[in-house]
């Protein structure tokens, strides 16, 4: 457990407008990547706008690393066709876990908002906010390096018993 800060649990809910990779579609997964881990989504058949609301979770240690996410098309004889990638600073989110909020403070609550900027790959402005006495960020990522398609995320924390926390 050393260094470990505590969980991100990262929920792929839907891919929008993704990119066609065979005749009649794609078949789209999506890969996590954070600190060495690597996470797969199941692959979703003949599907451009897939929905999969699938949990992957991750364990966040120092230093905080980016999390990277690839889309691919499955294919059965060849390679799996690249279908973009997107890059999501998790740091305004790990600052806000690190506020350490009161489960006084309202449900609902704004503690801060991302904006879409150069530097990272949000289609919109994201909120962190504090729900159910949990830190949640609803994140909708513009994958680069194809012609179309973006991901809707949602991103929480999980405080682990023992981990160094914050």
């Amino acid at each position: 457990m050393e260094n470990v800060l505590g969980l991100l649990r990262v929920r792929v809910v839907k891919g929008i407008n993704l990119a066609f990779r065979d005749a009649n579609g794609s078949d789209p997964y999506v890969v996590l990547r954070m600190s060495g881990q690597k996470l797969k989504t199941s692959v979703k058949k003949n599907n451009v706008n897939p929905v999969w609301n699938e949990d992957l979770t991750l364990t966040v240690s120092e230093p905080i690393e980016p999390l990277k996410l690839q889309v691919y098309d499955k294919d059965t004889f060849s390679r799996d066709d690249k279908m973009g990638d997107a890059e999501i600073d998790i740091q305004p989110f790990i600052e806000a876990v690190k506020l350490n909020l009161s489960p006084d403070v309202p449900s609902d609550t704004i503690v801060t908002t991302v904006k879409p900027n150069r530097q990272n790959c949000l289609a919109d402005e994201s909120a962190v906010v504090w729900k159910d006495c949990k830190i949640v960020q609803d994140i909708i990522v513009r994958l680069r390096n194809v012609e179309s398609g973006e991901l809707e995320l949602q991103l929480l924390w999980i405080k682990i018993p023992g981990a160094q926390g914050f």
